[in-house]
């Protein structure tokens, strides 16, 4: 099973290094920056499910990382926790209006940081279920309405088809024989498309092209 992510943006080498040695000890995989700029730049490949940010520190500060960091749609879910000696209502008030979802004033107490990073982890995971289930609800519905919408002119191509049969004479129905045969082929492959659309019930995606996958319904 693999540890949750934790990334920690603190310039004092003091604190990093008790806050590194607290998280492993918790089991967590841990990345330590000094600043928000570094924050950024090792986001991407990090991907953490917490961010606990200082808010004074030098080239970008947490606050401006805060902000830097809500600008962006997939980071929007990253829980993220600001430290700071700062102790008024209206900094704290800057804080979370930036984007920070808890707020801690130093000096933390190490249990109470680890008690709000596994909230923050458990809120994380919630919010990535409920993506999930949401995205399957949505392929289901997108799926179910195309198979009915296929239903309409798949039952008007059949009797069409019917139609053009009972006109031909024998000689060239012969002539056409494999036309129709290939046309027929077409209906029912597009018969079983709509039937596994409409009763899909656990959607898989596989891959198809670069980063673009495919809903997998069979041959």
């Amino acid at each position: 099973m693999s540890k949750d992510r934790i990334l920690v943006l603190e310039d004092e080498k003091d604190t990093a290094f008790v806050m590194n040695h607290m998280l492993l000890k918790a089991g967590k995989e841990v990345k330590i920056v000094s600043n928000g700029k570094e924050g950024l730049e090792v986001i991407d490949d990090f991907n953490p499910k917490v961010i606990v940010a200082d808010w004074n520190m030098p080239v970008m500060s947490g606050l401006e990382f805060t902000k830097e960091l809500r600008k962006i749609d997939k980071y929007k879910s990253i829980y993220l926790i600001m430290l700071t000696g700062r102790a008024s209502v209206n900094e704290r008030v800057t804080g979370l209006d930036a984007g920070a979802d808890d707020y801690l004033t130093k000096p933390i107490e190490n249990l109470e940081l680890i008690a709000r990073i596994n909230s923050g982890i458990r809120i994380y995971d919630l919010q990535s279920e409920l993506k999930k289930v949401e995205h399957t609800k949505a392929i289901l519905e997108m799926a179910c309405t195309i198979g009915h919408k296929f239903n309409n002119p798949l039952a008007s191509l059949v009797l069409g088809l019917d139609s053009l049969l009972d006109d031909l004479n024998s000689d060239a129905k012969e002539k056409h024989l494999e036309d129709i045969e290939i046309i027929n082929t077409a209906i029912n492959r597009i018969k079983k498309l709509t039937h596994e659309l409409t009763k899909l019930d656990d959607p898989q995606i596989t891959e198809y092209l670069d980063d673009r996958g495919m809903l997998d319904i069979g041959d």
